[in-house]
């Protein structure tokens, strides 16, 4: 049968597999295990499987006979190798009962220490201890703990109780009080137990202990515990271990302390011990911050300019074998650990040991170094480090060190922090900005007519709207800081006035987003500018020579591919032209040409925009001279673009010598009920022509510009969006076609091109082998793909999706990670049936998903050709392919 219940230490020996398996028993649990069998000193313990705690949650909260029957067994087991008994009034067994999941969840699940300890066997503690204030001390410190933990008593009373004993007696520090005094404190905390519960202290060991694991099983069901999940996409159903084990005391005197350590420094990663201790304490003492901890190494305790001694002088012994524990295990797990301890009379304790969390400028010098020191190879560096942690990298930081006037929180839609005067339209923002001013645009929520003022605000903030919303996926390309969703911000436009939490403001006052982490603050706070070189550097030197597949960005101004190429993009994977339309010095034009009421007067219009287009074309194919260029030509509903405001309908009219009805008819004409599955992209093209014309020629001529200039030609990619039949595309690839010998014939020049489609449909995706007929290339549109898969709109999505992910009917927002079970057969599909049409298509993506690392490994096994993400997730998407292919070149090994 299998074991429910693995013991460690003693003369324990893991001879299943199982006993070590992070997914079974945990990381602490495996760990312990480890650290006992290779000689640590370790107290004895044993672990409940995830597998019981998932159980217990499926059984409504019950526990099988057979489990207790293991329970005891394994608490026998403590109590031959320590020679303690738990509930023994003469001489007792104290415990810890922890959490442990696969995944570490710092802080997020339930712990309770000294269990074991009542009315009676406290005395018998504080005989054998000889110590009665210890003795008293650990008794009140369990009551509290496990009053909160176990019977959700109200821990704040407790803590009030504390403070008004420590000032009755004049006290300052907890370590004050006498053993009198504590136990005249427990009598109070037991009071207040009764009072809250209608019932007494339990004083049933068994009953305690088993209270205790019911707890921290609830505890993975937490309300905490899920938003971490969430957070830090940390799968629901993975359920968390408990480990029952011998307490060590840390609280009996000045010989004894606990502490907190890393083998190198998690901020910096400079190879240096890092950590904090406390004498005559326990580790929640250290952790909680109930007192403040002192420095572990001399040399921190003098940079610092402390005065209380640090460990390795005030107990030189003990942090001798304790730097000797971190060498070792830091070359047995390779990676820098952070490890909890407890010195007990002099004797050193490890607690756990786990693999640390770290800054990501820490993790790329801890991986380069160890590269260099021969702890790890560079394949493992690759893999080692986050690719979503590059953010932290890429996007300016606030300052660590700056003050922090928080009003509200949203969603950390887009990293990076900027300050700036609030502007509550796309028109001021601009016109701010060109004087120089910084800007944050404020708006209940964007649509692509705030492009201009998005592109010149430094950051964005928006009261509706979630991580995937039009803001924040349009922040994210710009590499704009945006804090979306944020429902405490309330906008009067009328009055140019907002409010933000408890706070009223006008448009221009300054304030400051944090897209990092969701803040807006009042006031300008300082930033930090990101530094890319070094180690940075290095990791991605190592990334690119391992990886199989291409990264383009998507970008369309010359600025986002300056940036993207500095970030080593190889190429554009998309290239949405409507973004060009909506510049402040077109828009008319672009209006003219859709409330045309015939093809003379498009084209009329049309022939405006045309030099606009070629120079936009051209300033993108400088900077991209040599690589691949996507192109999409239009495709947003033509509603998108047309005036909503009198003046606007009045200036149109002036410019176009018609009349305000005339064009106000003609806009109700063009309103649709579903813009979004009407009339729009290829759809355009096929009853507009001259549009496409217009755009092709656009192309075709800058190319030719570029070619002439520099010697060396872009590589136009014609993208048809929004393709259902081979006929449309068909139909538009002639067009292009015609279009380019027209301008070859001219320029006398031939430039390289290709026409193919993106696939954002699933009849596209169906009939991918036919449509193949048409394309030499496909690019995967998954923004609309999963919009038209699933039948959720994107932008009204963020109301349910947390729900949807909470409750495991999505493991991710499907628009932040592919739903590969869903869209990506689609994706799979479209492929295989594309390849078996024209062997050589290539194939890309290029929506959103191409900047998530779970969706570039579903790529690299699907074997597209290249992913193509914003300019500020091109190191990510390059380090997350290097990882998948050397994820990819195991699994065909295997």
């Amino acid at each position: 049968m299998t074991e429910t219940v693995y013991t460690f230490g003693g003369s324990s020996k893991a001879t299943d597999a199982r006993a070590k398996d992070k997914t079974i028993v945990g990381g602490k649990g495996a760990n312990l295990a480890e650290m006992a069998e290779i000689g640590l000193p370790v107290p004895p313990g044993f672990t409940l499987t995830t597998e019981e705690c998932l159980r217990y949650l499926d059984q409504g909260g019950e526990f099988p006979e057979s489990l207790r029957h293991d329970v005891t067994s394994a608490l026998g087991h403590i109590e031959e190798t320590v020679g303690k008994r738990l509930g023994d009034k003469e001489d007792p067994l104290l415990v810890s009962v922890r959490s442990g999941a696969a995944i570490s969840m710092p802080g997020m699940m339930d712990t309770v220490l000294n269990l074991g300890l009542n009315d009676e066997t406290v005395e018998g503690l504080a005989a054998i201890a000889g110590d009665d204030r210890f003795a008293w001390d650990s008794y009140r410190r369990f009551i509290q703990m496990y009053s909160d933990v176990v019977l959700g008593v109200d821990h704040g009373l407790f803590e009030e109780a504390l403070e008004i004993a420590k000032e009755d007696n004049g006290f300052y520090n907890d370590t004050e009080m006498s053993a009198e005094d504590w136990r005249v404190l427990v009598g109070e905390y037991k009071r207040i137990v009764e009072e809250e519960q209608d019932a007494p202290f339990p004083q049933d060991v068994t009953e305690q202990l088993w209270g205790a694991i019911r707890a921290v099983f609830d505890s993975w069901d937490s309300e905490r515990a899920k938003i971490y999940r969430r957070l830090n996409d940390i799968p629901h159903d993975m359920g968390t271990a408990v480990n029952v084990q011998a307490m060590v005391f840390g609280n009996m005197g000045d010989t004894s302390a606990t502490g907190v350590a890393f083998t190198r420094d998690p901020s910096t990663g400079e190879r240096a011990y890092y950590g904090e201790w406390l004498v005559n304490a326990q580790g929640e003492d250290v952790v909680a911050g109930i007192r403040t901890p002192q420095y572990l190494t001399k040399d921190a305790r003098e940079r610092a300019g402390a005065k209380p001694l640090s460990m390795e002088e005030a107990m030189p012994d003990a942090y001798g074998e304790l730097a000797r524990v971190f060498d070792l295990l830091e070359k047995h797990y390779r990676d820098m650990q952070d490890i909890e301890f407890t010195v007990e009379r002099g004797k050193l304790f490890l607690l756990q040991t786990r693999n640390g969390k770290r800054t990501a400028k820490a993790a790329l010098k801890m991986a380069v170094e160890m590269v260099g020191e021969g702890l790890i190879d560079e394949t493992t560096a690759i893999r080692r480090i986050d690719p979503m942690a590059l953010d932290q990298l890429l996007h300016p930081t606030l300052d660590p060190n700056a003050k922090r006037d928080v009003m509200t929180a949203g969603l950390p839609a887009s990293p990076g922090a900027a300050s700036g005067k609030i502007a509550l339209d796309a028109d001021t923002a601009e016109q701010w900005a060109a004087r120089g001013e910084s800007v944050i645009l404020v708006r209940v929520e964007t649509s692509p007519e705030d492009i201009h003022g998005m592109h010149a605000a430094q950051g964005i903030l928006t009261a509706r709207g979630g991580m995937t919303s039009h803001a924040a996926v349009v922040a994210r390309g710009m590499g704009r800081p945006c804090v979306s969703g944020a429902s405490q911000v309330s906008i009067d436009r009328e009055g140019r006035t907002l409010r933000i939490g408890s706070r009223d403001l006008a448009e221009g006052d300054i304030i400051t987003v944090d897209g990092s982490n969701g803040q807006v603050m009042g006031g300008e706070v300082a930033t930090i500018e990101p530094e890319l070189d070094g180690d940075f550097g290095v990791i991605m030197e190592w990334a690119d020579r391992h990886r199989r597949m291409r990264v383009r960005t998507n970008a369309e101004t010359p600025d986002d591919c300056r940036r993207a190429r500095q970030f080593g993009a190889e190429g554009i994977g998309l290239c949405r032209t409507e973004h060009m339309f909506f510049d402040a010095g077109r828009i008319s034009a672009v209006r003219q040409m859709i409330l045309a009421e015939d093809e003379r007067g498009r084209r009329e219009a049309l022939g405006k925009l045309l030099p606009e287009q070629r120079s936009d074309f051209r300033e993108i194919f400088e900077v991209m001279v040599g690589l691949p260029c996507t192109i999409r030509f239009l495709d947003p509903p033509l509603h998108e673009f047309l005036p909503h405001k009198d003046e606007e309908f009045a200036d149109l009219a002036e410019a176009t010598g018609t009349s305000v009805a005339n064009l106000r008819r003609r806009a109700q004409e063009l309103h649709e009920f579903n813009p979004m599955l009407g009339h729009r992209g290829c759809r355009l093209g096929i009853t507009y022509p001259e549009i496409y014309e217009m755009q092709a020629r656009a192309v075709f001529e800058a190319a030719c510009d570029v070619a002439e200039a520099s010697g060396e030609a872009p590589v136009p990619e014609i993208m048809i969006p929004l393709v259902a039949t081979r006929r449309e595309l068909a139909l538009l690839r002639e067009l292009v076609e015609r279009i380019a010998e027209e301008v070859f014939e001219a320029r006398g020049r031939r430039i390289e091109y290709l026409v193919g489609t993106m696939i954002e449909l699933p009849r596209a995706a169906l009939m991918a082998g036919e449509i193949a007929r048409e394309a030499r290339f496909f690019s995967f549109g998954t923004n609309d793909l999963t919009q038209t898969t699933l039948g959720v709109s994107r932008d009204d999505a963020g109301g349910f999706l947390a729900t949807y992910v909470d409750k495991g009917i999505f493991p991710r927002d499907p628009f932040v990670s592919l739903d590969i079970d869903g869209v990506g057969q689609l994706v799979e599909l479209a492929a295989e049936r594309g390849r078996e049409t024209r062997e050589d298509i290539k194939l890309g993506i290029c929506g959103e998903h191409g900047g998530d690392p779970a969706s570039i490994a579903f790529c690299e096994a699907t074997g597209l050709d290249y992913v193509s993400a914003s300019p500020y997730r091109v190191p990510i998407a390059r380090l997350a392919a290097a990882q998948a292919a050397l994820n990819q070149g195991e699994v065909r090994e295997g």
